[in-house]
Order: structure tokens, then C-alpha cells, then sequence
């Protein structure tokens, strides 16, 4: 069945319907057309006018109007920081940042690993960070210092040696407070004001001040992610992070009043979120339309437009499906960003799910503990990409390089087997370093029959 609007609520009545039209699938990312056209302009100028364009991107779209705006964020302005903000989200910023620390402590993998494969042949991974890294924190519709905290904290316990944030100054040419006391806390030292596409250019390229970044990290709008994809031959564009979305799966046990309350969370991050409750019971659904008016009413209009543009559109609401298993089904071809389980037995529940990015149990893990202060990374795949990729870790700012050692007891057994490998697949060269040549040549370097 077509959706239908029940108090403005975006309704999708499925209970009689074998099939989940497609439409529910899409998101605001999905078609990046129109931007993929329009990030190619400010791309160029940023690698044609570095440091320059940058200044002129500012003052055009952030509307900066300081025009002595320095684009690396100078140390009085973390002093100041520090002065300006409330104590206590100071000390919530420290505490999400303890948590986050030890998820992805525990999360570092060892630094190298080897397993004997064969009697005298070992082969393993090493761990090492990657040289540099550009975290994004956007700020287009807010200020993100959990964001900041996302994405610097696991580099820094991977040891990424220079690791920048890049995000957009705010109309005084500053960068946000709250952003600025989360740096010096962790320890990050260069912060850098420049956002959206010519942000992504900037790290790209390179600029007069902005370095060269071999990867990107973090969220961003539609703009963002098509310069990433524009970019993505000059730097590692990272999880395919893009505008928030999330879904809500309640079962017939679940409050539909409480499910109502969690769906508004993804759905006031912007107009271009996405965000949905699934259900199989009509009370539930009921329940959640009946209560977001005054959910809405109870917040500020910015935020409540926001998740009204959302759950009254055609990217959120409430989906009704004729089954549980449909639900989950529905949860599966979403691969949501989000998901929050509302059931009697969560545990079991999440036993089905295969896609998503991150999976919050249970009535007392909404998915704001999961933003701010779980530990877990909360900058996650967007627009599908749940199907085949996880949250940000420590992993993103590691790579492995695989290691070999091979003993002459190992060679002698494995070397007959790869010779007829390389003969076979025409390669002759391969086979004489495999041949007795290269026992002759290290029996006469060695004077003697070689023990390892």
C-alpha cells in the first residue's frame, strides 16, 4: 500500500502487503548527481588558489566576516575556549572521551602475529599506523565535539603520527568551543577551518597551510560525500559516512510512546536524515504518531522542523509490516546506520540482523548514549553501506602488511609445490628461484650446508 499521512506522520501501511516497495529504501544520498556537478568548481579552485580559496569559500558560505580569519585555529583560542564553556560539558566531554579511549584501546589488535603454517614456514600481519589522517567535524547544522572525539581519539591509540581536523569556521571566524577544549584534552594540536567540499579539496591537495592527507574520516553532507568520491584517487575517503539515519524495530511488547521518543533522535540532525520505526503491531505505530506532536512541541522549531521535514517525508515515518520477520526483513535490505531493537527479547532479535552499522538493545540504550558516550564508534556507514562495512575503528587508521619466514626445512617442502605453480601459470623466473639453483648458491655463500 501506498504511504498515507496520519497527523502529518509519514505512515506506511504494509500489513497486507507481501512485498516492501523500494522507495522506502532510498535515501538522501543516494543520488549524488546534482552534487558531484556542482563540488567540481570549488575542488579546482582549491588546487588551483589553495590557501586563497579557501579564505573566499569561508566568507561565501560560512559567512565569515572576519577578514583576518586565520585558517589554523591559534592557541588563544583554546584558552579562550576553555573560559567560555559550561563546566559541566567539560566534564561530559572528558567522560565520553575516557570511554571512547578504552573501547578502542581494547579494540588496538597486536602489533604483529604469526602462525607456523608448516613445519619451518611462518606467515603473519603487522600492524602499523598509516602517516596521516584529516578527521572532519562537521558544523553546518550544530557543533559536534562528539564527532571530534569519534574520529581523533582511535587514530591517536593506533599512533597515527599527525593526525588534523579539518571543520567549518562559524560566522566569527572561530572554531567551535566545545570542539577546542575536546582537542586539547586528547591531545590534537592542529585544527583547521575549512569545511564542505573545499574542506575535503584542501586535505586532498594540500594547501599553503593545510597538509596533505593520505586519508579522510568522519560524516558529512551530500556536498562532503561527493568531493570524497570526487577525490577519492588522491585520498582514502574512509567509511562511506554521509547524512544520519537510523531505524527503530519494536516488537508488540515495546511502548510505542518510548519508540516514538528514540525516532526523533537521527531525525533532527537535518532535513536530508533519514529515520523510520518498523513494526508489525499496529498499537505500536499508533502509539508512536499519536506522541510525536508533543515531542515536537517540547523542543526548540529548528530541531523540531527538522525531524518533522523528516518523519512527515518520504525518507522517515512509521512502516507497519504484516509480520515481525517482515520487520526484520525490512531491517536487513535497509543496513541501517542506526538501529535501536525495542523488545522483549532483544538478544534474540539481533540473532537476524546481518546489516547494520551499529546495534543499540534493549529499552535503556537509546541511541544518544550510543552518539555521545558508549565508547563504541558512532560514525558509521550510511546509504547501505552497512552491507559490507562496519563503524569507524581503530582498524581505519592501521593497515597490516602481511610477513613471511621461511626456515631451509620450510623452503624444502614448500618449494617443489611453488615451482610447479609457476611453471604451470608460465612463469619461468619464478620457478629458478624455487630451483636447486638457489641451494647451490647459498650452500657456496655460506661454505656449508645453511641450518636456517
Amino acid at each position: 500500500m501506498s504511504a498515507t499521512v496520519e497527523h502529518n506522520v509519514s505512515f506506511h501501511d504494509l500489513s497486507n502487503s507481501d512485498t516492501l516497495p523500494e522507495a522506502l529504501f532510498k535515501r538522501t544520498e543516494s543520488d549524488l548527481s546534482f552534487f558531484i556537478e556542482r563540488v567540481a568548481p570549488i575542488i579546482e579552485a582549491v588546487r588551483t588558489q589553495g590557501d586563497a580559496a579557501l579564505l573566499n569559500f569561508a566568507r561565501d558560505f560560512d559567512g565569515v566576516t572576519d577578514e583576518q580569519m586565520s585558517i589554523l585555529a591559534e592557541d588563544t583560542e583554546f584558552a579562550t575556549a576553555f573560559e567560555r564553556l559550561d563546566p559541566q560539558v567539560i566534564d561530559s566531554i572528558r567522560f565520553a572521551a575516557e570511554n571512547i579511549r578504552a573501547f578502542h584501546e581494547a579494540q588496538k589488535p597486536e602489533e604483529m602475529w604469526m602462525k607456523e603454517i608448516r613445519p619451518g614456514a611462518f606467515a603473519g600481519d603487522r600492524h602499523v599506523p598509516i602517516d596521516s589522517v584529516a578527521c572532519y567535524v562537521p558544523r553546518g547544522k550544530g557543533s559536534f565535539p562528539s564527532v571530534f572525539l569519534m574520529t581523533t581519539i582511535p587514530a591517536l591509540v593506533a599512533g597515527v603520527p599527525r593526525c588534523v581536523v579539518i571543520t567549518p569556521p562559524g560566522p566569527d571566524g572561530k572554531v567551535d568551543d566545545a570542539t577546542l577544549v575536546a582537542a586539547r584534552l586528547v591531545g590534537i594540536t592542529e585544527i583547521y577551518k575549512c569545511g564542505g567540499a573545499q574542506g575535503v579539496a584542501a586535505v586532498a591537495y594540500g594547501t599553503e597551510t593545510v597538509p596533505k592527507c593520505l586519508k579522510i574520516v568522519g560524516p558529512g553532507s551530500p556536498w562532503v560525500v561527493a568531493a570524497k568520491r570526487q577525490l577519492s584517487g588522491l585520498i582514502d575517503p574512509g567509511v562511506p559516512a554521509g547524512p544520519s539515519e537510523s531505524l527503530i524495530l519494536a516488537d508488540d511488547s515495546t511502548n510505542g510512546a518510548l519508540a516514538a521518543l528514540d525516532l526523533i533522535i537521527e531525525s533532527e540532525h537535518g532535513p536530508d536524515s533519514s529515520a523510520y520505526l518498523v513494526t508489525s503491531s499496529r498499537r505500536v505505530a499508533e502509539e508512536a504518531i499519536k506522541s510525536l506532536p508533543d515531542y515536537w512541541a517540547s523542543i526548540d522549531e529548528k530541531r523540531a522542523g527538522f525531524s518533522r521535514s523528516v518523519l512527515c517525508g518520504t525518507h522517515g515515518g512509521v512502516v507497519l509490516t504484516k509480520d515481525f520477520a517482515t520487520a526484520v526483513d525490512f531491517v536487513n535490505r535497509y543496513a541501517p546506520e542506526h538501529l535501536e531493537i525495542l523488545a522483549e527479547e532483544p538478544m534474540a532479535v539481533m540473532g537476524k540482523i546481518r546489516n547494520a552499522g551499529e546495534i543499540l538493545l534493549g529499552h535503556y540504550t537509546p541511541i544518544t548514549l550510543g552518539n555521545f558516550v558508549l565508547g563504541p564508534n558512532a560514525v558509521l556507514p550510511t546509504n547501505g553501506a552497512a552491507r559490507v562495512a562496519g563503524p569507524l575503528s581503530v582498524f581505519d587508521y592501521m593497515k597490516r602488511i602481511s610477513v613471511g619466514y621461511v626456515t631451509r626445512e620450510g623452503y624444502n617442502l614448500l618449494a617443489e609445490k611453488a615451482h610447479a605453480f609457476a611453471l604451470y601459470e608460465g612463469f619461468p623466473g619464478h620457478a629458478l628461484a624455487v630451483s636447486d639453483l638457489r641451494h647451490r648458491l647459498l650452500d657456496k655463500k655460506s661454505g656449508k650446508n645453511s641450518a636456517n
